[in-house]
């Protein structure tokens, strides 16, 4: 059973982009944990595992709040890494037939085209005007706010979400 993190009993520090190594208050260490959102899409700052190589949880980061400052910002560096979800900006192109759909989108990070396999199950939009959308490589991709995309991403896309 993995310990519980309340407060700041752990230290962590960058092992390199993904990895973090730790040192719980007792003296025990752990190299190489990969951190885990429990609740990736709705609580991103609460309940993060730390998991060892052969897949077990170490602990679970109850806040990361709770943290020092140094590990805070390491264990959200590495959470950065792992969650990288591009912001979609505009949807340059649109084409497909049936359920399956090819967009050249812009990002934050550049232009890319992304095949959609299943639009019904791999488009999300949720409550907040948000769309999350898995490509068929299982990238994920986000437009953060339906409602600030230009008019012709919107008219290219309203038929899948």
């Amino acid at each position: 059973m993995p310990r519980y993190i309340n407060e700041n009993e752990i230290k962590l520090n960058i092992r390199d982009r993904f990895f973090l190594d730790a040192e719980f208050l007792n003296g025990e260490k752990y190299e190489a944990l990969e951190p885990y959102r429990l609740f990736p899409l709705s609580n991103i700052n609460r309940y993060v595992s730390l998991m060892d190589e052969n897949g077990n949880a170490v602990c679970v980061i109850g806040n990361l709040d709770d943290l020092s400052p140094d590990s805070r910002e390491a264990l959200k560096s590495a959470l950065n890494e792992r969650y990288l979800i591009p912001k979609i900006t505009k949807v340059l192109n649109w084409k497909g037939k049936h359920r399956r759909r090819n967009w050249t989108i812009e990002t934050g990070n550049g232009n890319t085209e992304i095949e959609i396999v299943d639009v019904n199950n791999n488009i999300k939009r949720l409550l907040d005007d948000r769309v999350l959308i898995k490509d068929s490589s299982d990238n994920r991709y986000e437009i953060p706010d339906l409602n600030k995309l230009d008019s012709s991403s919107l008219r290219r896309i309203l038929p899948d979400i």
